[in-house]
């Protein structure tokens, strides 16, 4: 059983090969038995990779108004997709939120910042439309894991993104809830000093840069067994909220590494770190506003 569940987490971590591929319908197996309803491919651009998926919760009512979360998967700003996150999309829509899951262009094909143009892009598409699909416009959450939650970040905090959107981000994002981002580093790999480079360029990449005490309220997760992303990214800008007197929490998870902060959230994981219940309880009763 230890194997069974060690190489399933390991297809957590990677996205490229044929056999990740297979490991993680694995993962996923469960959401095609659910009642969640899913919506796939919805476009919120006119190129072929601007597309999301949007995930309903189980007993819809006609008039109901579902709150919304749009959740930025990671993969190192440079792989992944949307379709190896059914099970992050499944779990909150069981928790009565509308979830929708955007993909975004990744280097080498761009470098930064255009992900995270598109995912200001998609975020205000959900703004403009989500209710058409019965979601709550003025109820926006947005989250994301790794690379993701470095965007959702950003997004969060530097206001231009959401003003070339022509969208105000006081309006738009009601609180960020980030998993393990790294919000404060700086490249040290060849290929991350190419995507984010030169290093004058480096502050505008880092979420700390643009804390101003008016950013949405923060939920700041990492877990202990992290060998990807430092803990000093969650301390700087939780540091940084609070000296400009912003909202933000934080926590720790014992024992906990980078891939299983968000595989909390399948079936493998079961939740047995309290990750979803932690992250729900906050959407709902944060301290402050």
């Amino acid at each position: 059983m230890k194997r069974i569940l060690g190489l399933l987490g390991l297809s957590l971590a990677l996205f490229t090969s044929a056999c990740t591929q297979i490991n993680m319908a694995i993962v996923n197996a469960p959401t095609h038995f659910d009642n969640v309803k899913i919506v796939k491919n919805v476009a919120f651009g006119k190129e072929k990779w601007q597309r999301l998926d949007i995930y309903t919760p189980p007993n819809t009512a006609p008039d109901k108004k579902f709150p919304v979360i749009v959740f930025y998967y990671g993969g190192r700003w440079e792989e992944g997709s949307k379709n190896l996150y059914k099970f992050v999309g499944s779990a909150l829509a069981k928790e009565g939120y509308m979830v929708a899951i955007p993909d975004y262009r990744k280097y080498p094909e761009v470098k930064f910042p255009v992900f995270v143009e598109d995912g200001a892009q998609s975020l205000s598409w959900v703004y403009d439309n989500i209710e058409e699909y019965g979601g709550n416009k003025n109820e926006i959450h947005i989250a994301g894991h790794s690379a993701g939650a470095h965007i959702a970040s950003l997004l969060a905090t530097d206001a231009r993104y959401l003003q070339r959107q022509n969208k105000d981000r006081s309006i738009v994002i009601k609180d960020f809830v980030g998993l393990a981002g790294p919000y404060a580093f700086i490249p040290h790999e060849d290929d991350l000093k190419d995507m984010f480079g030169p290093p004058s360029n480096y502050p505008q990449m880092q979420a700390t840069t643009f804390v101003d005490g008016r950013q949405p309220p923060m939920l700041l997760l990492w877990g202990d067994k992290d060998q990807y992303i430092g803990k000093f990214n969650m301390d700087k800008l939780s540091e940084r909220i609070k000296a400009k007197g912003g909202c933000v929490e934080t926590k720790v998870y014992s024992d906990t590494d980078h891939i299983w902060l968000l595989g909390d959230l399948s079936w493998i994981g079961n939740n047995k770190r309290g990750v979803l219940k932690n992250w729900i309880n906050y959407l709902s009763t944060k301290s402050c506003q």
